[in-house]
């Protein structure tokens, strides 16, 4: 079995794995480390939670340990789709390189300019960014990226679902074109394949498991549900995730929930908070000092629930997470992968479970299709009780009722319509509407003097006194 001490890495990262803990490398660090530290480029496929950040951390400390860096000229590169990525590629690099000089820098939006420019200036061994950020510090002149060694583009193909994808070519055109590049995926899209095959030279390939597979260590389910009426549905689903939470009991000791919507989460989390559970939204419209301190507080125990977007599906590094929710099915299936493989990370076991509506038939479908393998039906708590009545934590649905009856009084005559006989039958029926347009129509254009015994012309009678006593003095002048 290989060990890290077989891999040649530098004595100084030895000793801080060595202080984490950790003994053997993962298969992707296995395949990944050996050629990355020979200079070659890499391609790395694998799930998430398999140890991606530390295939491409530890190899680029051991090469960097000779050198420094000048002023605003970064040494390597490490682009992240989102800012708890990048958050998470640094605090990896502070463990690995604590017996090291080398310095690093963030680069993340919500973050002031005036900082991370400081930290530039000094100049920085590693510099990990966002793509957006990156390209507003270079466009102001602040950063060149001519020096750059070593290039890691982290979680490509979320790279390729948040559109980066024309960044991060701009990106690669602006490093040389020696650089050794590191490009890591946990699926290999075509667009993805293209990126690889222009700008990686000769890769070597290490895919450790089939792409978009998920860990053996999750145990699945999925619970059909159909509200009893379309107006109750999204506060009925509300509560049957409440129900699938109080049935896991203990056992659920915090958990990860995934919404499709940004609103959806803000609905859900507030609903959870309504019936006394300890949760707590986070996704990309919130401030980044607010998604820190939700983060802190999910992985201090503080916030039991994360109910998320799929901002946070990746590069959330919490190894004790025990389930996750899918109140949606994704619309991609690959995320229905990097969304569960939050649970059972690290050789642990976790628990996934789904809820699928009707109009989510076909996304469910995508998924099944892409695992190779049908997910357990699970029974759902809420079948043997009545339909819940509509729930105040959704005031929009009082809306259809007030809209149904009103429908129904227009529609159904009064009772005395139907069973008082008519008395009065010399009153005449009012004139169709549709014999208007006739009448006005048979005059035509240039006909205003005909028909004048038939209708009334002006205000007639109805005339209002102050016309009349003007129109009676003007007659008199």
């Amino acid at each position: 079995m290989t060990k890290f001490s077989d891999l040649k890495l530098d004595p100084k990262v030895l000793k801080a794995i060595e202080e984490t803990g950790y003994e053997t490398p993962t298969p992707i660090q296995a395949g990944a480390i050996p050629p990355a530290l020979e200079g070659r480029d890499v391609l790395g496929i694998a799930q998430t939670g398999t140890g991606k950040t530390a295939s491409f951390t530890l190899p680029m400390i051991t090469m960097l340990k000779r050198g420094r860096a000048r002023a605003r000229m970064p040494r390597s590169l490490v682009l992240c789709p989102t800012r708890e990525l990048a958050a998470q590629v640094a605090e990896n690099f502070d463990t690995y390189a604590k017996h090291t000089k080398l310095t690093k820098a963030l680069l993340i939006g919500g973050v002031s300019f005036k900082e991370q420019d400081q930290l530039i200036d000094k100049g920085v061994d590693v510099l990990i960014a966002t793509p957006g950020r990156l390209l507003d510090h270079f466009e102001r002149g602040k950063l060149i990226l001519s020096d750059v060694k070593v290039m890691v583009v982290d979680e490509a193909d979320r790279m390729l679902d948040m559109g980066f994808i024309p960044d991060i070519e701009k990106i690669f055109g602006l490093t040389p074109f020696t650089r050794q590049t590191l490009f890591f995926s946990a699926t290999m899209a075509n667009e993805i394949e293209r990126i690889t095959n222009t700008f990686l030279s000769n890769p070597a390939r290490i895919e450790v498991a089939r792409q978009a597979t998920a860990s053996e260590t999750i145990e699945q389910g999925v619970v059909m549900f159909k509200g009893s009426r379309r107006d109750r549905a999204d506060s009925e689903k509300r509560k049957l995730l409440r129900a699938l939470i109080d049935a896991e009991g203990e056992a659920c000791t915090n958990a990860i929930i995934f919404c499709n919507r940004k609103m959806d989460v803000d609905v859900v989390a507030k609903s959870l908070k309504k019936y006394g559970y300890d949760a707590a939204p986070i996704h990309g419209d919130l401030d980044q000092s607010q998604r820190t301190r939700t983060l802190e507080g999910f992985r201090e125990g503080t916030i039991r629930l994360l109910v998320a977007s799929d901002v946070a599906a990746r590069g959330l590094d919490i190894p004790a997470v025990s389930h996750v929710f899918n109140f949606d099915v994704p619309s991609h299936a690959e995320d229905y992968v990097h969304r569960i493989g939050r649970t059972g990370r690290a050789g642990r076991s976790g628990k996934a479970v789904m809820i699928c509506g009707p109009r989510d038939d076909k996304y469910f479908e995508a998924v099944e299709k892409l695992l190779e393998k049908d997910i357990p039906r699970l029974e759902n708590p809420l079948a043997q009780g009545k339909p819940e009545p509509a729930q105040a934590d959704a005031p929009a649905e009082d809306k259809p009722k007030r809209s149904r009856s009103r429908s129904r009084k227009k529609d159904e005559p009064p009772k005395e319509a139907e069973t008082a006989p008519r008395t009065d039958t010399t009153k005449p029926e009012p004139e169709p509407a549709a014999k208007k347009p006739e009448s006005r129509a048979k005059r035509g254009r240039g006909g205003r003097g005909r028909d004048r015994d038939d209708q009334v012309v002006g205000m007639g009678d109805d005339a209002p006194a102050f016309i009349r006593k003007s129109f009676a003095e003007r007659s008199a002048d």
